[in-house]
């Protein structure tokens, strides 16, 4: 339903600026949507939610494809690219709680009281934070994790991205959002993505009108961030980003698997820079993945050095040893 909703979104958009072109929408299951016994950070397949529907793209049976951006490697297959990052919808993450304990905060939940989360991210940030709690994996859609929370007393409360809360409508449901002190969210968080096929310049030029530029800036850097760090959704990675005044600020961190290890800094760099006309054959310049016309190529180009800059920091104050722990662990859970 969330996808399908995200996908509306996308070709509103699209009629709004091309209201002549005829739009079908091609609905589809992945991987992803149909293990959901398993923690997605067990099943080891990077494009959990994405290959199913690259392989329809490179097929040409559809010529574009929208995706939340953080289900999206940092790496795409040869031939793809994202077209367009449209807007971002806010990235924090949101406690929903059980209607018993409705009212109430995280910090404010008596001992022991279990938390729903799938994301390994989520649950080291807010171990160590909230000591006296407990995390369980929860799997499974929207819909069906609200379902769990409401109809069983198995949880007082799970967590959740506050951006599909938001696009189902479902913003009531919000009891608590997660400030970046509690909880750094995901790469890409909050952000939809237009993945098309590489070579296709017509419908490249055509959903680049789509971007929004503080949201590419602040994914690019964000991406590369991850990218140079080679994390993963098996891993503890997590950042938080802005830009203002034509500063760019990244805050980047990783965690060990019970949250007692991390490594959290934050580094900025300007990113204003006017937009050239670039035209040429390094027009189709990708950064981590991402295709942005309209947006000025040095500025991109500053967005990735950031996240490179930032990951080689923790790197440097051991951050690989933090991670590779962390998978360790998790490989064998």
């Amino acid at each position: 339903q969330l996808a399908r909703i995200q996908t509306d979104s996308v070709v509103e958009m699209l009629r709004e600026l091309y209201p002549d072109l005829h739009y079908e929408i091609v609905a589809m299951s992945t991987t992803g949507d149909k293990i959901l016994d398993t923690a997605l950070s067990k099943i080891g397949e990077k494009s959990l939610f994405t290959k199913e529907l690259e392989n329809a793209l490179e097929r040409n049976e559809v010529d574009l494809v929208v995706h939340s951006l953080k289900d999206l490697p940092t790496s795409l297959p040869p031939g793809f690219t994202i077209g367009a990052v449209c807007k971002r919808e806010n990235p924090h993450d949101a406690v929903v709680f059980h209607p018993k304990s409705s009212g109430k905060t995280l910090g404010l939940l008596p001992e022991k009281s279990v938390i729903g989360t799938s994301s390994l991210r989520r649950a080291a940030q807010l171990k160590k934070k909230f000591p006296h709690l407990e995390f369980r994996d929860i799997r499974g859609n929207l819909n069906t994790r609200l379902k769990k929370l409401d109809e069983k007393e198995d949880f007082s409360a799970i967590i959740l991205a506050a951006a599909g809360l938001k696009r189902m409508g479902w913003e009531n449901r919000i009891g608590q959002i997660l400030s970046p002190e509690d909880c750094l969210y995901a790469v890409g968080q909050g952000a939809l993505a237009v993945e098309v096929r590489a070579k296709d310049q017509e419908i490249l030029n055509m959903v680049s009108a789509l971007h929004d530029e503080e949201t590419v800036l602040c994914c690019i850097a964000e991406r590369a961030f991850m990218k140079h760090l080679e994390g993963g959704c098996s891993v503890p990675v997590a950042v938080n980003s802005m830009l203002k005044d034509g500063q760019l600020y990244l805050t980047g961190a990783v965690y060990s698997l019970d949250g007692s290890d991390s490594l959290r800094e934050t580094m900025q760099t300007s990113v204003n820079y006017p937009q050239q006309n670039e035209d040429g054959p390094n027009d189709d310049v990708q950064h981590v993945g991402i295709t942005a016309k309209t947006v000025p190529r040095q500025a991109q180009q500053a967005a990735e050095s950031l996240g490179v800059e930032l990951a080689s920091l923790l790197l440097s104050k051991g951050a690989k040893h933090i991670l590779s722990i962390a998978r360790q662990l998790n490989d064998a859970r």
